[in-house]
């Protein structure tokens, strides 16, 4: 059986193509398309059509790839950025009208629950006691457990693009105040969270997303070229000078350090602190940078759990809808 899954994220439009055999999703295809919708978007405001028009020209050509490689319509779902958009319904009706892809977007609990699944079968069952980190473009995403399903999750409003875009919008590099202050909303925000954490005491702590993996290779983590294989950690007290590092200089400069990349330099240290300021206050010393997460996740629970799952949770979009939403005036996506 080969499957697809499609991850509408605040900077791509991400797709994989698995085979699904003993029940271990193994990729045969990747592909990515740049969108960099949180660049377009302001928090709390409608995505701009143009910007949709650029979303609706992604997910058919992530489409039809998929059908290339022999799967059927992916599995897709959008993250933050059109999860919290006001007009969010009209998106996704825009660009199931105009591609076909029933595109739906997941609560933030969610989210981390699926993402838990993937870091859990990545690390297994020796990991005892996981919690898991993963920082997106418009939300932070906790979550820990004992088992195949966390115990408890937390989706918090502490995504890298959305707090660069509020407290460092025309500052590069930002002054030391303004870091203090996203420091002081940051640990506001995690105050009960982490405290929940450090109470359960994890045995292992993952990380996920590629603001992870990015903060993983400045602070000396092995390439991505090394493949999937090579262990990956993430240590508080190195986080700790590369926040250093990253304040000093302008997003054009931190794009020429290991592992930042230029779409991602100017979010970088929003995301550098949000990071070491959670391990900080739930007591954890490093962590281990995962390669699976929600994609995976979603995989997984499609490959264990049956279609049905992934029906639901397109009904369950369905109904949360206004009835016939009006769709976008956008020019089609070729097809």
């Amino acid at each position: 059986m080969r499957i697809s899954v499609m991850d509408v994220g605040s900077n791509t439009v991400r797709l994989v193509v698995s085979d699904a055999e003993d029940g271990v999703p193994l990729p045969v295809h990747t592909a990515k398309w740049r969108l960099r919708l949180s660049a377009q978007v302001t928090p709390g405001e409608p995505i701009p059509e143009q910007a949709v028009g650029q979303l609706v020209d992604a997910v058919a050509e992530a489409s039809r790839t998929a059908i290339r490689w022999g799967a059927a319509g992916p599995l897709a779902f959008a993250t933050a950025v059109v999860r919290n958009a006001p007009n969010r319904h009209e998106v996704l009706h825009t660009v199931r009208a105009r591609t076909g892809v029933d595109l739906c977007t997941l609560p933030g609990e969610v989210e981390a629950e699926l993402t838990f699944l993937g870091a859990r079968r990545w690390m297994g069952w020796r990991s005892g006691p996981l919690a898991l980190l993963d920082i997106g473009g418009g939300s932070l995403e906790v979550a820990f457990g004992r088992g195949r399903l966390p115990d408890f999750v937390a989706s918090l409003p502490l995504g890298a693009g959305r707090l660069s875009h509020e407290f460092f919008e025309g500052e590069d590099p930002p002054s030391p105040e303004r870091v203090r202050a996203l420091r002081r909303r940051v640990r506001h925000q995690l105050r009960d969270v982490a405290a929940r954490i450090r109470w359960e005491g994890p045995r292992t702590a993952v990380a996920t997303s590629r603001t992870f993996q990015q903060l993983g290779r400045l602070c000396g983590a092995a390439p991505g070229r090394h493949g999937p294989f090579v262990d990956r950690e993430l240590h508080r007290v190195g986080l700790r000078e590369a926040i250093t590092t990253l304040a000093a200089l302008p997003a054009a400069d931190r794009a020429r350090l290991p592992g930042i990349s230029a779409p991602r330099a100017s979010q970088s240290l929003a995301g550098a602190v949000v990071a070491h300021t959670a391990m900080k206050l739930s007591g954890i010393r490093s962590v281990t940078v995962c390669p699976w997460a929600i994609r995976e996740g979603v995989l997984l629970r499609h490959i264990e759990d049956g279609p049905s799952w992934w029906a639901e949770v397109i009904r369950d979009n369905e109904e949360a809808a206004p009835p016939d939403p009006v769709p976008l005036r956008i020019a089609a996506a070729a097809h």
